[in-house]
């Protein structure tokens, strides 16, 4: 294992005697506002119980290609079920991975109740007949990792000095899960080496879980820096909504996948937790001297960010999977006409 080079919380830190919380509070808070990346440690989940996330992720990677495609992306509207590699796009260039993709376990709105776009995110998963354990296995997993980024958001919450409760007018309910399994392959000659390309995450809080294999990178004030597998930690990273709730006080970062080398293959699982699709992110009240140190969230004319949750989730969706966008919302582009007219619409002062 490479030397880690991102700051470390201990998860059980937050929840532990007052002086110990303490220390590490301010240790989370500089960590997301300089780097926007940790390592979290003392989070409850066993190495063991990882590895049989990822070892599940293997055995479904391993299945026959027909297998696979029955439950392809494409024949979902919401969004769920596997891309092969490439069929993924990050800044309009095809990624070297192939994913399974899972989010709350939902039943789909119905016509006569839509009146957005982004409502169609909501409804159910694809599962694959071969694997009838994936089911279960995957969405206890993912309540597992939605209790972590609950626990992390009330810590970003005292961070900020605000209430207790200030995000849970965002979240109540359920915040919205979106998680992925993820199979990088061993580049091939005259490839390219995106494994994913540099992005930032449309939600609060992103949690990876690696295998033993390094890739992820993250765009530092330094250049670009090696996040490396570290035993039994995860690693965590800030998404735009809290950069858009704290008014860029803490800080979403640009990261980006490098393929493994020929004849190496790499796993991870990728969890993504947003506020409520329906709900809209808070602007807080920063104090002064937090507010002294907010300087906006940062605005790029090809990736509009939304105060909307919704609308913010599906223009990366739409975005990333063209051929899902092409089905199922008429637009080859990838952009539905409502998020492209919100896309004219500058972010609030």
């Amino acid at each position: 294992m490479e030397n880690v080079s991102l700051p470390i919380i201990d998860f059980a830190a937050l929840s532990g005697a007052p002086e110990a919380r303490r220390q590490m509070l301010a240790r989370l808070g500089q960590a997301a506002r300089e780097v926007g990346f940790f390592y979290l440690t003392g989070h409850g989940l066993s190495e063991a119980d990882q590895k049989a996330t990822l070892g599940l992720a293997a055995r479904f990677f391993a299945l026959p290609e027909q297998e696979k495609r029955s439950v392809q992306m494409v024949h979902s509207p919401h969004f769920r079920g596997y891309n092969q590699v490439g069929a993924e796009l990050t800044r309009a260039r095809p990624d070297r991975r192939e994913q399974f993709d899972i989010m709350g376990e939902e039943t789909a709105i119905g016509a006569y109740a839509l009146h957005q776009p982004w409502q169609r995110l909501t409804g159910p998963n694809q599962w694959p007949a071969a694997l009838p354990e994936m089911k279960t296995h995957l969405l206890d997993w993912q309540e597992r990792l939605t209790d972590i980024t609950l626990g992390l958001l009330s810590a970003f919450a005292e961070v900020l000095e605000q209430p207790a409760d200030v995000f849970d007018a965002s979240i109540r309910g359920a915040p919205y899960q979106h998680m992925k399994l993820i199979h990088y392959p061993g580049r091939e000659a005259g490839s390219s080496d995106q494994g994913v390309g540099a992005h930032k995450d449309p939600g609060y809080l992103t949690l990876v879980m690696q295998d033993n294999q390094s890739g992820l990178e993250v765009e530092t004030a330094n250049g670009w820096i090696s996040a490396p597998p570290l035993a039994g930690a995860l690693v965590v990273n800030i998404g735009e909504l809290l950069e858009l709730a704290s008014n860029g006080y803490l800080k979403a970062t640009l990261h980006r996948v490098v393929s493994p080398p020929p004849g190496v293959s790499r796993l991870s699982c990728a969890f993504f937790m947003a506020a409520r699709l329906d709900a809209t992110v808070p602007l807080l009240s920063l104090s002064p001297e937090l507010a002294a140190q907010a300087q906006g969230p940062e605005s790029d004319p090809t990736n509009p960010l939304f105060y909307q949750v919704g609308e913010n989730v599906l223009k990366g969706r739409l975005r990333s999977h063209p051929d899902v966008a092409a089905r199922h919302y008429g637009q080859p582009d990838g952009a539905a006409q409502g998020i492209r007219d919100k896309a004219q619409e500058p972010i609030p002062a």
